[in-house]
């Protein structure tokens, strides 16, 4: 694998600024009729990320966990929903309301909410804050999911937790008419462990949608709308404006709002709800943005315009455009919770910025995992997601010969997903993971004999028997020929493969 070089003949930062608003004519951002309305946000004038944890050493650390992942597993997984608010609502008063007891920034969209939390948290930490992240789904250990300080909590903290908690789940188990699901009382771990650390912010991801959903308890000082598309259709809507509409739920009464750039329908949408609780809106594109990229080795060189002024010379160590375009996103939304913009005009240091940056890292988004032949990871689950991993393996790998590993789950738009690799597969091997989720591997293959043809398509049930059919076919170009291989489709086949291929 190589990476592409960065030019020295790059673009004034000012010119491409300006030409922002003419980008991406389906995300754009020019609505005067909704923005009339609004206020917006323009100045007039980290620690390093912990890998993926590996099961405890210690084994009766490790009894005691899997006790604690038996125990949540007999509660309604996170795709079985009943939309609202009332169980989760009930914990927090029974807790305490420990939610209340920190600021937060609350990220809800369809792609990107990971990276972009990661990056926000990192940010937030280099500027010496004590952080609590949550995030969802894990890519390997359920304890990722709830981090302190930009580290995951150790699994002895974590069971700590579950067990403080979890006779106040019981107490409202028995009040209300359904078991709260293992999602919500993930939340209520987590908003406990904030409290308890004590953190001075609290980065939280939605699970899913925002108005109903359980992390939707808190009043995030900041809300954040990464790019909106179609994914959970038959929960959240069949359109943008519809998705939108459930989203626009953690946009609360003053708040300040960050918004990526987006379909044209969903930002009216958004737009309007923030005029309807009179909330302060900063967008992609307008008020911030990329002002250039270039490619370089391990990640990208950006200038990016915030909310205070430029931060010129900023390396990113995570590949593709739709990076970028989250830390432009994540560093607009540190600037409005410290206030630049609003009650202060100049930038944050761009020292501490960079060295933010450059420590951010995102398992399972374009991880490299092996070199001889190099396999990459990355959680592409939908359509849209899949378009932005396969424009960024071409812009940041030099495969002659890339192979593809599919393990999808069977409520996505499969179709969709495989057609937007297909220009970068030379080879699909089509498998499953060990969901309950997971689309069977013979009926994922019929999809993807229709998308590649059948010569191009290998059936492999097992991911073990995928990964290994997978690399010897990238290994058929020789040693330094540049055969590749990308494992993708699902955030659960990329932390199988993971834990198969060394990691954690």
């Amino acid at each position: 694998m190589s990476e592409a070089p960065g030019t020295s003949d790059t673009p004034d930062p000012l010119d491409v600024f300006d030409d922002l608003i003419a980008e991406e004519t389906h995300r754009d951002p020019d609505l005067a009729v909704i923005e009339a309305g609004s206020r917006t946000l323009r100045t007039q004038g980290g620690p390093p990320q912990a890998d993926v944890p590996a099961r405890p050493e210690d084994p009766e650390v490790d009894k005691a966990l899997r006790e604690v992942e038996a125990e949540l597993a007999t509660r309604w997984g996170e795709t079985k929903l009943e939309p609202s608010v009332s169980r989760i609502a009930a914990l927090m008063d029974v807790l305490g309301e420990p939610q209340r007891s920190y600021p937060s920034i609350h990220i809800t969209g369809t792609n990107g909410k990971t990276s972009t939390a990661r990056m926000i948290e990192a940010l937030l930490g280099a500027f010496e804050l004590r952080t609590g992240r949550y995030t969802s789904p894990h890519v390997q250990s359920i304890t990722e999911r709830i981090s302190l300080d930009g580290a995951p909590i150790p699994a002895e903290r974590f069971i700590e937790t579950y067990r403080d908690v979890k006779p106040y789940v019981e107490m409202v188990d028995s009040s209300q008419e359904y078991r709260l699901s293992f999602f919500e009382v993930l939340t209520g771990m987590a908003y406990a462990a904030f409290a308890d650390a004590p953190v001075d912010v609290a980065v939280v991801e939605v699970g899913m949608g925002g108005s109903w959903d359980a992390t939707n308890v808190i009043d995030g000082d900041v809300a954040v709308v990464t790019p909106i598309d179609l994914d959970h259709t038959d929960r959240l809507g069949e359109t943008p404006a519809q998705i939108a509409g459930e989203k626009s739920g953690i946009i609360k009464q003053d708040a300040t709002v960050i918004l990526a750039q987006q379909p044209v329908d969903a930002a009216q949408v958004l737009l309007k709800k923030a005029v309807d609780v009179d909330a302060t809106v900063a967008r992609e594109g307008l008020e911030f943005g990329v002002v250039s990229r270039r490619v370089a080795v391990g990640g990208q060189l950006l200038t990016l315009r915030g909310l205070g002024g430029e931060y010129p010379e900023v390396y990113l160590p995570l590949h593709g455009a739709h990076q970028a375009h989250n830390a432009a996103v994540a560093l607009a939304a540190v600037e409005a919770f410290f206030g630049v913009g609003a009650q202060r005009a100049e930038p944050l240091d761009v020292d501490t910025v960079r060295k933010a940056f450059a420590a951010v890292s995102s398992p399972g988004r374009l991880e490299v995992v092996r070199r001889s032949p190099t396999v990459v990871l990355d959680a592409a689950h939908n359509p849209a997601g899949a378009e932005a991993t396969a424009e960024a393996v071409r812009e940041a790998f030099d495969f002659t010969r890339l192979i593809g590993v599919v393990g999808a789950s069977a409520d996505k738009n499969v179709r969709g997903l495989l057609e937007a690799f297909e220009p970068i597969f030379a080879e699909v091997v089509v498998t499953q993971n060990t969901s309950s989720r997971a689309m069977d591997a013979d009926e994922l293959a019929a999809i993807a004999v229709e998308v590649f043809g059948d010569e191009r398509v290998q059936v492999e049930p097992r991911l073990p028997d995928a990964l290994e059919a997978a690399i010897t076919l990238a290994e058929e170009e020789g040693e330094f020929a540049g055969g590749g291989v990308l494992v993708t489709g699902s955030v659960i086949t990329v932390g199988e493969a993971r834990l198969l291929l060394g990691k954690g």
